[in-house]
């Protein structure tokens, strides 16, 4: 498990989608952006701290009323303030 995945433990969910969000920090994992290609995931750099209903959500497991370009900018969203938490604690450095 790398390092950006294992600081996923207990933190706020990033993606936060309104009716959907269970606000359950020990269900916090990163969530990454669609596009790995077949049977692969982007870098975890692309990824965002998403708990179980709104990463179900925004891989389309979870059914919600939301249109998917709204679900996608959420999470891209998502994966800039976790972009910036990384920063700020020197998990990522530019």
């Amino acid at each position: 498990m790398t390092k950006l995945r294992k600081s996923a433990r207990g933190r706020n969910c990033e993606i936060r989608i309104p009716s959907v969000c269970n606000g359950n920090s020990e269900t916090t994992v990163i969530c990454h952006l669609p596009g790995g290609g077949m049977g692969s995931k982007r870098p975890d750099l692309f990824g965002a701290f998403g708990c179980s209903d709104c990463h179900a959500a925004v891989d389309g497991v979870l059914p919600t009323n939301y249109h998917p370009e709204t679900l996608s900018m959420w999470h891209m969203d998502a994966v800039f303030r976790t972009q910036e938490i990384w920063l700020k604690e020197g998990l990522v450095k530019i």
